[in-house]
């Protein structure tokens, strides 16, 4: 089992930017899928970004491509996400997640969550 910890979360306006950063230990991370799950209040969770373990096949949910970046340093078993012109609508609880495959994007396929680290947008 790989031990998630995000961090970066914070309040920003609208139209501001922001980088999450997950930092993986116990296991060897660079042979996982690594992605973002965000959680609204009141919603279900859902899958925002994911990045294959060589960075070669990425997914982005339709309502932030564009907008964010997923990016992994295997060498410091750490994985990002850039969200740049943040909208309220972006606020969340953002969790990291080691991912069995690329293929099978939902909570259901999530080996490992992080804690979560929230993002609030005001407007």
């Amino acid at each position: 089992q790989v031990q998630l910890v995000e961090s970066g979360g914070g309040l920003v306006q609208a139209g501001g930017s922001l980088r999450l950063s997950c930092v993986a230990s116990g296991r060897t991370f660079s042979f996982d899928t690594m992605g973002w799950f965000r959680q609204a209040p009141g919603k279900e969770r859902e899958f925002v970004a994911a990045m294959t373990f060589n960075g070669g096949n990425t997914r982005y949910a339709d309502s932030v491509k564009g907008r964010f970046t997923i990016s992994r340093d295997n060498a410091k078993n750490t994985v990002y996400l850039q969200m740049n012109s943040l909208k309220p609508e972006d606020t969340a609880v953002y969790y990291c997640a080691a991912i069995r495959t690329i293929w099978a994007l939902t909570p259901s396929g999530v080996n490992s969550w992080g804690k979560g680290t929230l993002v609030t947008v005001s407007s």
